[in-house]
């Protein structure tokens, strides 16, 4: 197995860079409808970042341990090579699409990502703010391990994504060329993926390339200038509520269930699952009704997109 760059690593001081350009240029060319940059914010996502970075540390023993448990029972191998390299980046973004996806309409999988959307303003610090339980990931590239891909490789994919989706996360790009905008996610399409308007909700879930939207119908082109955050913004600076506010929601939500039923929907549900409201009987009592899993009208912490 040849050793495979930390492209994390080596592209801090691009990140850094790039962030100092967008702080100038929001400060000489203010953009009056944008949400800019706010101090406090950008704090709190940069030490999200940093948080993500050794709490990620932590999750990848166990998570190596069952990826290298599953790559040696697998007959299968494929070699890192100049042309199987690409076709792996290709796989992780295929099956980055799906984790990203379940994260939105899964209610425990969602008290993960939560942190990366609870924000209320867009810029590159945005993208730094990483949640610290990404534990819940590691199960949708099972699959790859399981095809022949080595751990080390899906690493590198998994981290050249990342880097990727960094410089997306900005208004100060507008719409690309139409050709890159049909293939390639950009700041136009991440930035709908970011927004609370409801036409934007759960849509554009594509790491580098927006074709799997396209293909699975999870794709909305930005018509309308987004409104970021959550449908309701938990409206803290503190990193531990930040990581953990989704997961103490739900703890009061099982607490205060009724039924195995209910605590069922309550973890497993969308975000927004509430249960059905007691239906009344022909003779006039209330009986109890499916819940409704749509996870969109009467959330405790609804997906921002």
């Amino acid at each position: 197995m040849p050793n495979l760059p930390d492209v994390v690593l080596w592209s801090i001081p691009a990140f850094v860079l790039l962030t100092v350009v967008e702080m100038v240029s929001v400060r000489i060319h203010p953009d009056e409808d944008a949400a800019g940059y706010e101090t406090k914010d950008a704090a709190t996502s940069v030490g999200m970042g940093l948080g993500s970075l050794a709490f990620d540390f932590l999750w990848k023993i166990p998570i190596l341990a069952v990826y290298t448990a599953v790559y040696e029972l697998t007959p299968l191998r494929v070699p890192v090579l100049w042309w199987t390299v690409p076709l792996m980046l290709l796989a992780q973004d295929f099956f980055y699409y799906w984790s990203h996806r379940g994260h939105h309409v899964i209610r425990i999988l969602w008290a993960c990502h939560v942190v990366h959307h609870s924000s209320e303003r867009f810029n590159l610090t945005t993208a730094l703010r990483q949640p610290w339980t990404t534990w819940t990931v590691w199960p949708f590239y099972v699959p790859l391990i399981a095809l022949g891909v080595h751990p080390a490789a899906l690493a590198f994919c998994s981290s050249a994504n990342l880097v990727y989706q960094f410089w997306i996360h900005t208004e100060r790009i507008d719409k690309l060329p139409r050709a890159f905008e049909f293939v390639f996610n950009t700041p136009s399409h991440h930035r709908v993926h970011h927004a609370s308007q409801g036409g934007y909700l759960d849509r554009n879930f594509g790491g580098i390339l927006i074709v799997w939207d396209r293909l699975f119908g999870s794709f909305v082109p930005e018509t309308e200038r987004p409104v970021f955050g959550l449908t309701k913004n938990i409206n803290t600076y503190n990193p531990l509520r930040v990581a953990t506010h989704e997961y103490a929601a739900i703890a009061r939500d099982l607490r205060a269930a009724t039924s195995w039923r209910e605590r069922a929907g309550r973890v497993f549900g969308g975000p927004g699952w509430q249960p059905a409201p007691a239906a009344a009987s022909p003779d006039g009592r209330a009986g109890s009704a499916a819940p409704d899993r749509t996870g969109t009208d009467a959330p405790v912490s609804e997906p921002a997109a």
